[in-house]
């Protein structure tokens, strides 16, 4: 698994030519520029024959710690339509959770509950592809 930055950066370009994916996971917010940003990933990777494995949305939502009422701090979500008008399936959302980079920062990111993860990965596991072989090299 390779977590790459947003867009279509040379990164993302020279590890899609480079290593021997077996698919894309796209990650998008619910914001449009992220909406935008995704679309051009998503052709990015088709255009170079790379399988999207399906859309996750992160930064979906906050939950309130003091009385676990869910806030769409970004707004609306759109992460199912997304999916829909990319043909991918929707593997879920992710919450805005602050304890991530703390636990993160402190080499304790295993405590994280992992209920909001879990679905997400199972769906993956089911449909990721066989790996690929390593693209030739010019010589």
């Amino acid at each position: 698994m390779v977590d790459l930055p947003p867009g279509t950066s040379d990164a993302a370009l020279t590890v899609m030519q480079s290593l021997p994916l077996s698919g894309v996971v796209l990650v998008s917010s619910p914001q449009d520029l992220a909406e935008m940003v995704v679309r051009k990933a998503a052709h990015m990777a088709q255009t170079m024959q790379i399988p999207l494995l399906g859309l996750v949305e992160n930064m979906s939502y906050f939950v309130c710690p003091g009385c676990d009422r869910r806030y769409e701090i970004f707004g609306p979500s759109h992460g199912e339509e997304l999916a829909q008008r990319l043909g991918v399936t929707f593997l879920g959302r992710l919450p805005l959770d602050p304890r991530i980079s703390e636990l993160c920062d402190a080499g304790n990111i295993e405590a994280y509950p992992t209920e909001a993860f879990a679905s997400i990965a199972c769906s993956l596991i089911e449909i990721i592809p066989e790996p690929r072989r390593s693209p030739v090299q010019p010589q």
